[in-house]
């Protein structure tokens, strides 16, 4: 849709970039094509981040947390202003869909880039903005609202929910993320996930407005990306595919869909872009689709920003988005190229996050040792982390965004599997296994994803775990590779071969554990070669063909492989074909005292003690929830594993909690 308007148009000679980590070196990146100088802001933690390294300037935006620092509209305009920046990029998350901030730029004579503030608080309500969408004619699911200020009242409640039906969903009004939202199957549901929402909502968004909607079950999440420009025309650049999400967050991504066919492509583009023109949008902006079996779709929501799978429609539609973004902002008109965009190939998007799918994604925290994702043709990784990048308890714990495009979804889905498995990232969990099962698994092969995706599939059996084959292939590389590193330091008889004894009957020893495993090793170098036993089971076939500290080639059972190996301390990092193994070498003479008492629970990572729901002395079931803390802008739970007496309760609320520090202690009913 086209109208012609005069508008003024503003070069940009210096760009502040209010976000961190990948996003904000990703729009430093294309800054720097256009000839853009570029200021970063840090926090204290992101000092030496690859980000602030990019910037041709940086400023320290003092404190640690979000709310001290990246939240800070006042000092973000202060940096700009200071810098002689004339606009500001927010990325995404963070101020990017903040209206305020937005009105602030503008009155400190700052190009915002993004869509107008009207835009912004047309969509900051999800409310509001189906209202609207309603009435430009997109298709809206029936809901209903409950204020901030309204006391929960559970018959009124209970009543509402009644009249939308179940199943249904209890959504923040202010916000995303999957923060504040609940799914609710019967009446007996709706007041606690009603009164859980709101106090997520409050915690991560300062209101805690929710909002009940029907609940499509199991549907895809396709969203269309949009683009609008100061001159009146408003087009879309066809959708992406978002269906694979754990804790309605996304974590696989492609374009297009493999749903979604040219007649209802256009369906969706003519959706989008009304929804867009209602709200007079600029710049990039994403709307929002669930979409049912049938292929009718209802509006979601839209966000009125850069989104993080912007990627995979870039390398569709060979365009830079954060390009556009900025030549927009410029007052330029959207190029030919844009109004005429077609896709070529397909795309897929992994996120790769610290995170623990076994343990609920548990998120966690940590010096990342190796991160090294090897280079693939059609393979593009954005991400702000390096060797050494230490990973806080105070963002997102998305370390990367892998992207593989292929002539055809099968060719780039096959790419991507291929990059995450032999990727190395050590010092983090990561949930890399899990991503590499879904890329593999038949299902998802085949297209047939949904929102249900990982309902379907346990992520803590889907993803890879060791066998007892890579534990003991890797346990043996780890300790050969030890014992190279050992030799090539010693100070004396470094002619002496590895792992040559005085004494041929003593063999040597190695005690690892990999998680629950526990690898207890043997071996013995002979004339005849290498004698291995692993728990008590001989190795057959064993033979070392090359061996360092950081890599061994050895045959095991008349296979050959090779094992790359990085020690940190006493934790040893395995790669090979097989997959990826953490070893912890065991003391032989551990210190006294190290273990904790039976039944402790301890926390599983730092964080903020906001609830402590058991009482001390009482009895609790299997599972019940003794203490919740706050980590990473979600709640996370301490449950107890069995039946049993709270013989102890060692926290209280706003206590900060490191990781492993005992929470409480339960005594187990005996039998």
């Amino acid at each position: 849709m086209t109208t012609q308007t005069t508008v003024d148009r503003r070069p940009i000679r210096k760009l502040l970039v209010a976000n961190r980590g990948e996003i904000a070196e990703r729009v430093i990146r294309s800054a720097r094509a256009l000839d853009i100088a570029t200021v970063a802001v840090h926090s204290d933690p992101d000092a030496d981040a690859l980000f602030v390294a990019a910037a041709d300037e940086a400023v320290l935006l003092p404190g640690a947390t979000s709310a001290e620092t990246y939240l800070r509209a006042d000092l973000i305009i202060e940096a700009a202003l200071a810098t002689g920046a004339d606009a500001i990029h927010p990325g995404y998350g963070f101020l990017s869909e903040n209206a305020g901030f937005a009105r602030d730029c503008a009155e400190a004579g700052l190009v915002f880039v993004g869509p107008p503030v009207e835009a912004i608080e047309a969509m900051g309500s999800k409310i509001a903005a189906k209202e609207l969408m309603a009435k430009a004619g997109v298709p809206v699911l029936p809901g209903a609202t409950i204020d901030d200020a309204d006391e929960v009242d559970a018959h009124a409640v209970t009543a509402m929910a009644d009249d939308i039906g179940y199943p249904l969903l209890v959504k923040a009004a202010f916000g995303g993320g999957g923060r504040g939202m609940r799914i609710v199957r019967d009446a007996g549901e709706v007041v606690e996930a009603v009164t859980g929402a709101r106090r997520e909502a409050a915690s991560a968004f300062g209101n805690g407005t929710v909002f009940l909607e029907r609940y499509v079950e199991n549907p895809r999440h396709v969203e269309v990306q949009i683009f609008g420009d100061t001159h009146g025309t408003v087009v879309h650049l066809f959708e992406r595919e978002c269906s694979i999400q754990r804790r309605y967050q996304k974590i696989i991504e492609e374009a297009p869909s493999p749903a979604v066919d040219d007649a209802l492509r256009e369906q969706l583009g003519e959706a989008a872009v009304a929804a867009g023109a209602a709200i007079g949008y600029t710049g990039a902006g994403t709307v929002e689709f669930v979409m049912a079996p049938n292929g009718e779709f209802f509006f979601l929501e839209v966000n009125t920003r850069l989104q993080v799978e912007h990627p995979v429609t870039e390398e569709i539609t060979g365009l830079d988005l954060v390009a556009l973004q900025l030549q927009v902002a410029e007052g330029e008109p959207l190029p030919v190229e844009v109004r005429e965009a077609r896709i070529t190939g397909h795309a897929v998007e992994a996120r790769l996050y610290a995170e623990d799918p076994a343990a609920d994604y548990l998120p966690g925290s940590g010096t990342l040792h190796r991160f090294r994702i090897p280079e693939l043709p059609g393979v593009r990784v954005d991400t702000g982390v390096r060797d050494g990048s230490v990973i806080g308890t105070h963002y997102d714990p998305m370390l990367a965004k892998v992207i593989a495009y292929g002539r055809t979804r099968g060719a780039a889905v096959r790419k991507l599997a291929r990059a995450l498995a032999e990727a190395q990232i050590h010092g983090l969990v990561t949930n890399r296994d899990l991503l590499v099962a879904i890329l593999r698994e038949a299902e998802f092969c085949a297209g047939a994803t949904d929102t249900g995706y990982l309902t379907r599939h346990d992520p803590a059996t889907l993803a890879r775990t060791p066998g007892e084959r890579t534990l003991s292939v890797h346990a043996l590389a780890a300790a050969i590779a030890g014992q190279s590193g050992r030799r090539a330091g010693a100070r004396v008889q470094r002619a002496v071969p590895t792992g040559w004894r005085n004494v041929a009957s003593a063999p040597q020893q190695a005690e690892y554990r990999a998680g629950d495993a526990h690898i207890y090793l043997t071996y013995r170098f002979t004339r005849d070669g290498l004698r291995a036993h692993v728990n008590d089971e001989p190795l057959t076939g064993v033979e070392v063909i090359a061996a360092r500290s950081d890599l061994v080639d050895l045959r095991v059972g008349g296979v050959r492989r090779t094992v790359h190996v990085h020690a940190v301390g006493d934790t040893v990092y395995c790669d090979s074909v097989l997959g990826g193994t953490t070893f912890v070498e065991q003391p032989r003479l551990p210190e006294p005292g190290t273990d904790v008492a039976p039944g402790s629970l301890l926390a599983p990572m730092p964080g903020t003690v906001v609830r402590v729901v058991a009482e001390q002395g009482r009895q609790v079931d299997a599972g019940a929830v003794i203490v919740v803390f706050e980590a990473m802008k979600m709640e996370h739970s301490v449950r107890a594993p069995v039946p049993g007496i709270v013989a102890a309760l060692s926290v209280q609320v706003g206590q900060t909690v490191e990781s492993g520090e005992v929470v409480a202690v339960i005594a187990e009913e005996e039998a």
